[in-house]
């Protein structure tokens, strides 16, 4: 494929959403997330993967969907973004896919203002957004307002 990029696709509901692989360190099953008092909401808490702590954000808060208690089947999926690490809490991880930027729709084409979506592409006859990392409920701004608030002296 020309110009062929590869997506993290996973699940919330019966929606499918994508991240640039890029982006994703790993995925792993839902461990012990420890809520951290006067965090940002869009925190979780905090989840500790071999020596690390990293901030769980929740997607399903940050895209409107009802939320539900996390169960044994979830999945995070641990980014990276400008080196900060990031776990996102999803349903399920359904797999990377490879595709190429022609069949991938650009967001701006749809609406100017879909700023958490860089564009969308079809998979096996459904929709899947690609999400804008950067923009999901700014992760940067909350994982910094958490670094400040709770490990800086």
């Amino acid at each position: 494929m020309n110009n062929a990029s590869h997506y993290l696709v996973f699940s919330l509901d019966d929606q499918r959403y994508a991240l640039p692989l890029s982006a994703v360190e790993r995925v792993v099953r839902v461990v012990e997330l420890v809520p951290m008092p006067k965090a940002p909401t869009a925190i979780l808490g905090v989840v500790n993967i071999q020596g690390r702590i990293i901030p769980v954000i929740s997607v399903r808060r940050q895209f409107g969907l009802t939320e539900r208690e996390p169960d044994l089947t979830d999945q995070l999926i641990i980014t990276s973004v400008e080196n900060r690490a990031t776990a996102l809490l999803v349903d399920a991880v359904l797999g990377v896919v490879e595709s190429s930027s022609d069949r991938v729709v650009p967001s701006s084409v749809v609406s100017p203002e879909l700023n958490e979506v860089n564009g969308l592409m079809n998979l096996d006859g459904r929709t899947v957004m690609i999400q804008n990392l950067d923009a999901l409920g700014e992760i940067g701004n909350y994982t910094s307002e958490f670094e400040s608030e709770h490990w800086n002296s």
